[in-house]
């Protein structure tokens, strides 16, 4: 017996907008990244796993790198949206915004930890990719460096030591991440490695 007999109506499912659609696909695709590996990440296969057809997946990302380049982007915000709520929640000194900085940085990668190192190679193999990468990094040193800009002194922080604390901060965080460490160790190390650079630009 049809709907039509039996006196119901068939859902109508709602047609999901641009930003909703652009958001339904990359939590697929880090879905499918986190269960198969990022090789297993093409357009056709996103397509499949969303259940739309391959020409929405490509109206949003034209290519392969170009999904992988707005994936990254978005690991990128939510690191930003992390920091920034912590940033507003911390009190104004030193060692709570070196804090914030950590746990913003380990806690992201603890979410997306193995899908973010899969993203990552890849971008290490092509030029253009690894040019945002490089630019995403660039402008979270670059934040990195006004919020500690207030407890440098007049010298300013270097960018060796900024990039110095970026490293660091990356391989704890990956460590953590491989359960070598715990997360609050990360944390306390990238903190006071953000602390010791300050001071000693500040001459403390």
């Amino acid at each position: 017996m049809s709907s039509m007999e039996n006196g119901t109506q068939s859902p109508t499912r709602r047609r999901l907008t641009r930003d909703d659609r652009l958001r339904q696909l990359l939590d697929v695709a880090w879905r499918i990244i986190r269960e198969e590996g990022t090789e297993a990440l093409t357009l056709g296969h996103l397509s499949e796993r969303a259940g739309v057809t391959k020409p929405v997946v490509y109206d949003h990302f034209t290519t392969r790198p170009g999904l992988l380049t707005v994936l990254y982007h978005d690991f990128d915000d939510r690191q930003t949206v992390l920091m920034d709520k912590a940033l507003a929640e911390s009190q104004p000194t030193l060692r709570d915004r070196a804090r914030v900085i950590a746990s913003a940085y380990v806690q992201c990668v603890l979410l997306q930890g193995k899908e973010v190192s899969g993203i990552s190679a890849a971008l290490a193999g092509s030029p253009e990719l690894e040019k945002v990468k490089r630019e995403c990094e660039t402008e979270l040193i670059d934040k990195c460096r006004n919020i500690l800009a207030p407890f440098a002194g007049t010298t300013g922080i270097t960018m060796a030591g900024l990039w110095g604390m970026f490293g660091a901060a990356e391989a704890l965080s990956r460590a953590a991440a491989a359960d070598d460490i715990t997360a609050a160790q990360a944390e306390d190390e990238i903190q006071q490695t953000i602390v010791s650079m300050v001071q000693r630009t500040a001459g403390q």
